[in-house]
């Protein structure tokens, strides 16, 4: 490899924000308890809080955490109907990837 093409190289690295950002979004997912989550919503439009806490087996405010933290991510978004909260997965890129790696 060339100078020059390292020196490209070194550069590319050098945008943090990509770079922690990825980090942050594949850190999202490293969670047991985050990546079931995902995979329900992968594999259903979407899912009240109480039902993920009650297939996954744990608590509803657990669950609510988790998700608080997913939102925050970018990763889903919820909607209201009266007392019950809704989630779905967002249309991100790792999401796109995350849909393809969990649904085969």
């Amino acid at each position: 490899m060339q100078t020059k093409d390292i020196q490209k190289i070194r550069k590319e690295l050098n945008d943090r924000k990509a770079i922690l950002r990825c980090a942050e979004e594949f850190n999202m997912v490293g969670d047991p308890t985050r990546l079931k989550i995902c995979y329900l919503l992968c594999r259903h439009k979407e899912l009240a809080v109480g039902e993920i806490s009650e297939i996954i087996g744990v608590s509803i405010s657990a669950v609510s955490h988790t998700l608080k933290k997913l939102q925050k991510a970018g990763m889903v978004e919820n909607r209201r109907e009266f007392r019950t909260v809704y989630y779905k997965l967002k249309q991100t890129p790792l999401v796109d990837m995350l849909k393809e790696r969990l649904t085969k």
